[in-house]
């Protein structure tokens, strides 16, 4: 049988590992070793000097984007009766309160990766908090997912607002494009990202705050950033 033939890039001609690049090679590197069939997401995953036990420490947030993610996103918003209109001319693609609420407890189905919530509707979402906090769609304050006014929060959302928060390793994950932007663009969103969270160090956090910086694709290697 005639052996198939290794077609694996050697990378390392291409990029070190162990260097830190600006983001602008690093964009570059990123878009040349990714191996999808499709137009990837772009991704940064900071590593921060963060203590994940004190709650004092805990880092979440949202930014807006000026080029947006590529992705095309659902939102659900818990809203009164008397907004459902507004919410759903805005873009929300499941509205509704106590109705939305029951069918979520009920089937557990939440077909959307975002939810928000006027501040009234908070309490109701008790009885599916388990479901939507387990999935990251705990609408927050934080991350400006609870708030008076729906129809900004839903339009900022559709046009490339993102949430991130840290996880139990110290961690941030966040998607910042498309691999098909121009490198210009994710360049910005980048540095856009990175200074929203260089904003959110913790008084109580000592040494360095963002610790590293990578990026990579959806199907690449990750790329070591410079920031300083």
């Amino acid at each position: 049988m005639e052996k198939k033939k290794n077609t694996k890039k050697d990378l390392s001609a291409i990029y070190d590992k162990d260097k830190q690049y600006t983001i602008g090679e690093a964009i570059k590197i990123v878009k040349e070793i990714s191996t999808a069939k499709f137009d990837g997401s772009v991704e940064v995953h900071a590593n921060l000097g963060i203590n994940t036990k004190k709650s004092d420490q805990q880092i979440r947030s949202a930014v807006n984007l000026p080029h947006g993610t590529g992705k095309t996103i659902k939102i659900a918003a818990f809203v009164s009766p008397e907004n459902e209109k507004e919410a759903k001319d805005a873009g929300a693609d499941f509205v509704g309160g106590e109705e939305l609420i029951a069918e979520i407890k009920k089937t557990e189905k939440t077909d959307f990766q975002v939810a928000i919530a006027e501040p009234a509707l908070m309490k109701n979402l008790a009885v599916i908090a388990k479901i939507l906090g387990t999935r990251g769609l705990m609408p927050s304050p934080k991350n400006e997912t609870v708030t008076p006014n729906i129809v900004k929060a839903i339009a900022e959302l559709k046009k490339g607002k993102v949430s991130f928060k840290n996880d139990d390793t110290g961690n941030l994950h966040a998607v910042i494009g498309k691999l098909s932007f121009a490198d210009e663009k994710l360049v910005e969103n980048f540095q856009v990202f990175i200074d929203a969270v260089r904003r959110l160090k913790p008084s109580s956090a000592k040494g360095t705050f963002i610790k590293s910086v990578t990026i990579a694709s959806s199907m690449s290697k990750g790329v070591k950033v410079s920031i300083s």
